[in-house]
């Protein structure tokens, strides 16, 4: 996180020596200023804006299926859902003793659509969702990955279909007393 007002990351502050700016997989040494833990959201860095990151490598599939969950029963807390989602929202309350905020979990099959969920109100602007199912329960959030989101946005109304992909599944700022899960990142073999 950085010092700003609202905490967010700029395309500067993700930037190496060279000017180019960390991706997906890198693997990045970044200067810390301190921790920064906020209820559910114990991850938190402050960042140390005075230094350009380091990047040390990327990592590769193996790598990244070794660090998934596997101790991780379901995503947090189920059973709140939003009108176009399922199971991707919490309770502010009950998200506050949560004592993480992030997951990686592998999905056998993940369906990402881009519709215009809000046209019968008159928003014609299309949201990104992922739909899968893990460990028993079904799973549609909104998709926040840049570039997946861009590709579902470059075509008409559809489903993509992506096999054994690995999604890091976050935990957003809270909004009107809930906490939406969010696909941060959806990784398959060929995107690594």
């Amino acid at each position: 996180m950085s010092a700003r007002q609202h905490e967010e990351m700029s395309e500067s502050d993700r930037r190496y020596p060279d000017g180019t700016r960390a991706q997906l997989l890198d693997i990045v040494r970044i200067q810390m200023k301190e921790p920064r833990p906020h209820t559910y959201q114990t991850e938190n860095h402050l960042i140390d804006d005075g230094y350009y990151w380091d990047r040390m490598g990327r990592a590769d599939w193996p790598m990244l299926t070794s660090a998934v969950d596997i101790h991780m029963s379901s995503l947090w807390v189920n059973g709140y859902s939003s009108y176009h989602g399922s199971n991707d929202r919490i309770p502010l309350d009950q998200a506050e003793s949560l004592p993480n905020s992030l997951a990686l979990i592998r999905a056998n099959e993940v369906v990402i659509s881009a519709t215009a969920e809000g046209a019968a109100f008159g928003d014609m602007q299309r949201k990104v969702r992922a739909r899968w199912t893990w460990k028993g329960q079904s799973y549609a959030v909104r998709v926040t990955d840049p570039e997946i989101e861009q590709c579902a946005l470059s075509q008409p109304d559809t489903h993509l279909r992506l096999e054994n992909a690995l999604v890091c599944v976050s935990l957003g700022e809270p909004l009107d007393n809930y906490v939406y899960k969010l696909a941060a990142a959806i990784i398959t073999p060929c995107r690594v």
